[in-house]
């Protein structure tokens, strides 16, 4: 598998090399964070050559004795040189038994620069705040974004590159399995890992079915407005007894997991959050497709999950605008910077652009407005509103 560098993510540990807090790099399963951390050890050998390196991957092996915190703790002091710098790195941290208690120990000596990563179940980042209380600084790695997918796969045709990973996604491991039932088939399998392994462990679940209906059921509404009482009410349908208040806890877990992520309501007028009804998008559009196939398979929704995780990844705290009784697809926001956008997959009749802009000129603000549609065209104005074509967007225009 051709490795590539992540410049987003590492450029970040670059910024935050020698700060005292403890770096954790969180993620789904399979999306790259060994390799990242892997990256950042290869930089900090290549310019501080002089520096003292410790790593531990507690997946290997041949480190089974550190799953223990004393023994995790005693293997980096007994290491530790005087006079350059200890850079402490640890992966998988999770399968260590109380690995906080090692990490914190470290930590308190004020001598150690440390960055550790772990399975997306047991290193929330619900928990990093009990474990690490004040101590730490989260990196959030998701999976390839359309732009690193287009530098993986070298295909010079964006369009059909677009069309790939539309389908393909951005879980790197994937790409090494040329069918496509192979690919679905790894896909499903980290699904069925996180749901069936990681959280019914975690949470001590005595049946994951309920569970599981519940993160098919949000996949097949990506882009619908959701409630936990909705899903409630189709699980007891498919004779499954969980109340609302249950559902809503399953939604927690899986969004705690990364394999969604949860985007509020925003009142643009009133200039709230409203706290009814979300939206739910899955952190890459593989797994739908993975799990649902063409079942009901709908590219407009799957585009605006693309987008919602695009914004994401740019950095976006990302809303579900509404005014009055219309809906504006996304509202995005970045200190002060706000741009309400519109997706949609064709956009070439007449009918299609009024009811897009529609929302976006009934907005009386001055903020930036966006459609972005599938127009295989360079970007245009329509109306004051920019037009972008979804695959240039995503490919690096702002």
């Amino acid at each position: 598998m051709r490795i590539i560098e992540r410049p987003l993510y590492l450029e970040r540990l670059k910024r935050l090399k020698g700060k005292p807090d403890i770096k954790i790099i969180t993620g789904i399963r399979r999306c790259g964070k060994s390799e990242l951390l892997k990256a950042f050890m290869a930089y900090v050998q290549e310019t501080e050559p002089q520096s003292n390196i410790m790593y531990a991957d507690l997946m290997d092996l041949e480190n089974e004795g550190l799953r223990e915190y004393h023994a995790l703790y005693d293997y980096f002091t007994s290491r530790y040189k005087k006079g350059v710098s200890n850079y402490v790195l640890i992966d998988e941290v999770q399968l260590c038994d109380r690995f906080e208690m090692a990490v914190n120990s470290l930590y308190n000596k004020g001598c150690y620069d440390i960055y550790i990563t772990g399975s997306n179940a047991f290193l929330l980042s619900s928990d990093l705040a009990t474990y690490f209380t004040g101590r730490f600084i989260e990196l959030h790695v998701y999976p390839f974004s359309f732009a690193e997918y287009l530098d993986y796969s070298a295909n010079k045709d964006l369009d059909a590159a677009f069309d790939s990973y539309v389908l393909a996604g951005g879980m790197p491991g994937g790409y090494l399995y040329e069918s496509e039932r192979d690919r679905t088939g790894y896909i499903r399998g980290i699904f069925e890992t996180i749901i069936t392994r990681d959280l019914k462990q975690k949470y001590r679940l005595p049946d994951d079915t309920a569970l599981t209906k519940t993160a098919d059921y949000l996949l097949d509404n990506i882009g619908n407005l959701t409630s936990p009482n909705g899903i409630s009410n189709v699980l007891k349908h498919d004779g499954l007894s969980a109340n609302h208040n249950t559902v809503g806890t399953y939604i927690e877990y899986l969004c705690r997991s990364f394999l969604f992520y949860k985007v509020p309501r925003y009142d643009v007028k009133g200039r709230k959050i409203l706290k009814t009804l979300e939206k739910y998008y899955e952190v890459d559009c593989s797994f739908r497709y993975a799990r649902l196939g063409r079942r009901n398979f709908d590219y407009g929704r799957q585009y605006e999950n693309l987008v919602a995780l695009e914004l994401l990844r740019r950095g976006y705290t990302v809303y579900v605008g509404k005014l009055y009784q219309k809906e504006i697809d996304f509202v995005a926001m970045d200190d002060d910077r706000k741009i309400y956008i519109q997706v949609c997959d064709d956009l070439s009749s007449e009918k299609t652009r009024e009811r897009e802009a529609g929302p976006l000129l009934a907005i009386r603000d001055a903020y930036p407005k966006m459609i972005i549609a599938r127009t295989r065209h360079p970007e245009y104005d329509f109306e004051g509103i920019r037009v972008a074509d979804l695959a240039r967007w995503l490919a690096g225009a702002d």
